[in-house]
């Protein structure tokens, strides 16, 4: 099954093979550079992208996602931080959705940091809170996307 169709089947919507009605994503991600590797992965879906906690949470709390993409280290001056899950960080919004069960409660939650340490964090919170979340290094993204559509 792929990973479009896993999200559909979450949603209770049934798609064609042949075509598909768009899914709505979201990023959290600082990186101009994944914007645009995102833009062009989900190209025939809507997307929505956030670059810091603020934005993320206004969108997270007025808009529905089937895929939830989060990034931990935001912004060059917590690249170094001594402080490893600020309130500028991915951390922040995974503890703002372990809080609120009620807020994209079917969505599916990836996170795709190259911060192993702050990514098992985050997924450790929201599955403390019940939630189901993914972390997948951003290298090896493209291959479980991949993975995903071809099961």
């Amino acid at each position: 099954m792929s990973f479009l169709r896993r999200v559909a089947g979450k949603l209770g919507i049934e798609v064609a093979s042949a075509s598909r009605n768009p899914i709505r994503v979201f990023l959290l991600d600082d990186d101009t550079r994944r914007h645009e590797w995102f833009a062009k992965r989900f190209a025939k879906d809507h997307l929505d992208v956030a670059c810091n906690v603020a934005e993320a949470i206004a969108l997270l709390g007025s808009s529905s996602y089937d895929a939830i993409f989060l990034d931990h280290d935001l912004l060059p001056e917590h690249y170094n931080s001594i402080v490893p899950d600020d309130e500028q960080t991915g951390y922040a919004i995974a503890a703002w959705l372990a809080e609120r069960p009620d807020q994209q409660a079917t969505a599916s939650i990836l996170i795709h940091t190259r911060n192993a340490d702050g990514a098992l964090r985050m997924a450790e919170r929201l599955r403390l809170a019940g939630r189901q979340a993914e972390y997948i290094p951003f290298p090896l993204l493209t291959q479980k996307i991949d993975i995903y559509r071809r099961s």
